[in-house]
């Protein structure tokens, strides 16, 4: 017998499916948008990674302005455009030494690649003498092939490019502190909700403070990173050791892989420039003992739980901002993390991503947790 298996008259029947139309939806408009995204990245790197430099560099001289007119002096505090004038010319200061720095370097590793080119023919000569000699002779060949001078002055045209993009960035942050004082204005006309602004305000500030903290830790660490192996080179008496300081500073700024570069490059120079191992293995210890107790004890004091990033995602943030923006993405990589997780931390759809992308499971959480922004969160006013 059949039985009728219909519901109440008048109504269809219904295909039940096992995930809802709107899920679907919204994972596919997710997965365009990221690939949307991605190729934005990448086709508009040229435009966004100077203005990624210059908002993180901004808020950082912003920060340091507003500490100057806190500081009160026989009761009178410095002006804000004093304050600016100041951070800005301090900054300015800073990168000319630097480049200064650079400038007389390259002309010196010029003038010096005849001599360590012959240099390194000789140790693979010593290297690779037991393959055989005709083996040996060809690597010699390989070697002595390379233009030396040529990549020199590649370097140089590199640097005169790296220029270029530095006063595009200085420019940028200029137009930014005259900005700077319409910004809450504009931001406060951005939402019709008042609630929502605050929200919204208390997120950017929470990103804003812990990239500040981070950036000024990494900076002072950097610092005596950098100082650190300039002395040991240059009291072992390794060629451009203010250069091999500088990359140990700039380096610094990229996670784990940073402070391995910053290790075997300047060994891999006293190899080639001495003809004996005992320097060497000075150079290639001393290094790797600064290295270990800096990244290991004393960043780690001075961090505390500022960031509270998971390793793997750090790792992952490195290769993926490398492959997208290249070594200056890599050393975007972890303010951008910190960013997305605080983001995600204060998204009650996302706050998930956020405990992957922590430590301990226990993102950052500033704000109170009635204040989380959701898709049905709505103000009255």
């Amino acid at each position: 017998m059949l039985h009728d298996t219909h519901g109440k008259p008048g109504q269809a029947n219904r295909v039940k499916h096992p995930f809802g139309t709107d899920r679907v939806q919204t994972w596919l408009l997710a997965i365009i948008a990221t690939g949307f995204m991605l190729i934005v990245l990448e086709q508009g790197r040229s435009f966004l990674l100077p203005l990624a430099i210059a908002i993180l560099i901004f808020s950082l001289l912003t920060a340091a302005a507003d500490s100057i007119t806190r500081v009160r002096i026989l009761g009178v505090s410095a002006p804000y455009w004093l304050s600016n004038i100041i951070v800005i010319s301090v900054s300015a200061l800073f990168i000319l030494i630097i480049a200064g720095i650079l400038a007389g370097q390259i002309d010196a590793f010029a003038a010096a690649a005849p001599h360590y080119a012959a240099r390194v023919q000789e140790i693979v000569i010593d290297l690779f003498s037991w393959l055989g000699d005709d083996i040996s002779a060809g690597l010699v060949d390989s070697v002595a092939e390379i233009d030396f001078g040529f990549h020199a002055r590649w370097v140089a045209g590199s640097a005169g490019y790296g220029l270029t993009t530095v006063i595009l960035i200085v420019i940028y942050i200029g137009f930014l502190m005259a900005e700077r004082s319409h910004a809450s204005r504009k931001f406060d006309r951005l939402f019709t909700s008042p609630r929502r602004a605050e929200v919204v305000r208390g997120v950017v500030q929470s990103i804003g403070s812990s990239i500040r903290r981070y950036i000024l830790v990494k900076t002072i660490v950097s610092s005596l990173t950098g100082l650190l192996t300039y002395a040991a080179l240059k009291s072992i008496g390794v060629d451009f050791a203010e250069t091999w300081g500088l990359l140990a500073f700039l380096l610094n700024f990229i996670p784990n892989i940073g402070s391995i570069i910053a290790s075997v490059l300047p060994t891999l120079a006293s190899m080639v420039q001495f003809e004996i191992w005992t320097p060497v293995l000075v150079v290639f210890l001393g290094l790797g003992t600064l290295q270990f107790v800096i990244g290991n004890i004393v960043e780690p004091m001075l961090m505390g739980r500022t960031l509270n990033l998971s390793s793997f995602a750090i790792i992952l943030s490195l290769t993926f901002w490398g492959a997208v923006w290249g070594i200056v993405g890599m050393f975007l990589a972890v303010p951008i993390t910190v960013m997305l997780m605080i983001i995600c931390a204060h998204v009650t759809p996302l706050r998930p991503l956020a405990v992957l992308l922590s430590a301990d499971g226990e993102p950052p959480d500033n704000l109170p947790e009635s204040s989380h922004l959701s898709p049905d969160h709505h103000e009255a006013g």
